[in-house]
C-alpha cells in the first residue's frame, strides 16, 4: 500500500472542529480514551485510520463539544459518528454538510462544564 491510498486529504473533521473553535488539545484533554495530538491531527488531514481509531476520535469530539454546551445547546444537539467525519468512511454523504450547522457557537473560551467533569469521574 503506498502513502496516496492512505492519505484522503482534509477531511470532514476538521471542518467540523473549525466550527466550533476547538482545537486539537481541547479533543484530547477531554477524551477518556488514550487520544494523542499526532492522532487528532492525523485524522484532520485525511491519514487513513482503522474504525475503532475513527470511533474513538467521534466520541472525544463529541464529549468536547457537549461538555462546554449549556442545557439549552445540548437540546439541540445531533451526536457525529465517524460517517459525519470521515470522507473515506462507509456512509459518507458529502451533500450532508455538517449535522449541527445551525447550531455552531464559538466554544474556544467556554470551560468544560463541572458536572460534565464529574459524570466522566475526572473531577470530584
Amino acid at each position: 500500500m503506498n502513502t496516496e491510498d492512505r492519505d484522503f486529504g482534509d477531511q470532514p473533521l476538521d471542518t467540523v472542529l473549525d466550527g466550533w473553535t476547538l482545537t486539537n488539545h481541547q479533543v484530547v484533554e477531554i477524551s477518556p480514551e488514550q487520544l494523542t495530538h499526532k492522532q487528532v491531527q492525523r485524522a484532520r488531514t485525511g491519514r487513513k485510520l482503522t474504525l475503532k481509531m475513527k470511533q474513538k476520535l467521534a466520541r472525544s469530539v463529541n464529549f468536547a463539544i457537549w461538555g462546554r454546551l449549556t442545557n439549552e445547546e445540548r437540546e439541540a444537539y445531533v451526536e457525529y459518528f465517524p460517517k459525519h467525519l470521515f470522507s473515506y468512511n462507509k456512509g459518507y454523504n458529502a451533500q450532508a454538510g455538517d449535522l449541527n450547522e445551525d447550531r455552531l457557537v464559538d466554544l474556544s473560551k467556554r470551560e468544560v462544564r463541572r458536572d460534565f467533569l464529574r459524570e466522566l469521574g475526572i473531577e470530584s
